[in-house]
């Protein structure tokens, strides 16, 4: 096979994990076709490697309308709803409507994925700073966590959370940040969700957070289809590929595999309210 081609294929389903574990954060829309038979695909490979529940999230409107249905058809999957960053220059009356329905449905777990994105130019920041308010009022009215999208904008999103008052749970998708970010957030309370990017030789910032996060703060997400962990950066990525970072996070931590699988099973379980005895119902 060609170098090219190998670039191209899927990672190899890893070893089931000791214990099962949770996908935080993933798009299961954009991992395939977007029906309820290849979701339940992708949740059968997720399961054979330990995965047994995942947070599919939106990041505009249709995103949201298909999350939120999509969690009513396979009760391994639950929702967040939001309007992302990026999205937010035409942010309006009709969009905040449909995210408030969507949001309040009982599978949707959390309000994201929200914050700021100062790396891309696509919506002006005070539009994006707007548009977080709101979003974490909403979390705050309807009681659920607020998942948070931060790229280049870490003390923006932090005083914005202070101004505001934060949710009472927070999420940072995607850590991004160094040792000293992570020590802010523990101490305000927040919970730091890890993506493949720990696992990447070069992120030494991002390696020094993840060993001094106390476990009761920290989950494991995909972010699918991107950011797949090391050896198989730049592959496709699914919600199968997370015990990858759950080997990766407790290597960085000195720490058995199981235990940190559990610390992400149970902390999932507590920051989202997860049960797989939910009813699931049509939205």
């Amino acid at each position: 096979m060609s170098r090219k081609n190998d670039r191209d294929a899927p990672p190899p389903v890893p070893e089931r994990l000791p214990t099962p574990a949770v996908d935080a954060h993933t798009h299961l829309d954009a991992c395939g076709d977007g029906t309820a038979a290849d979701v339940t695909a992708l949740l059968d490979r997720a399961g054979r490697a330990g995965i047994e529940r995942v947070v599919t999230v939106a990041d505009d409107l249709a995103a949201a309308r298909w999350a939120a249905e999509a969690a009513t058809w396979d009760e391994r999957v639950f929702a967040a709803v939001a309007i992302h960053p990026t999205r937010t220059a035409d942010f309006g009356d009709v969009e905040k409507a449909e995210i408030e329905r969507l949001a309040a449905a009982e599978r949707v777990v959390a309000v994201g994925e929200t914050g700021l994105d100062y790396y891309w130019d696509y919506s002006p920041p005070d539009a994006q700073q707007e548009a977080f308010r709101w979003h974490i009022d909403l979390a705050k009215r309807i009681g659920k966590p607020l998942m948070i999208h931060d790229r280049e904008a870490h003390e923006d999103l932090l005083r914005i959370l202070e101004e505001e008052g934060a949710p009472d749970t927070v999420v940072f998708h995607c850590f991004s940040g160094d040792a000293d970010m992570a020590r802010r957030c523990v101490d305000a309370g927040y919970v730091l969700s890890f993506a493949g990017t720990v696992t990447f030789r070069n992120a030494k910032g991002l390696h020094e957070a993840a060993k001094l996060v106390p476990p009761e703060h920290y989950l494991v997400e995909t972010d699918a289809p991107f950011l797949t962990p090391h050896p198989f950066r730049g592959r496709p990525n699914e919600p199968y590929c997370a015990p990858y970072t759950v080997q990766g996070l407790a290597e960085l931590r000195g720490e058995p595999v199981d235990v940190v699988a559990d610390s992400v099973r149970s902390n999932a379980e507590r920051v989202f309210g997860l049960s797989s005895s939910q009813t699931v119902t049509s939205t």
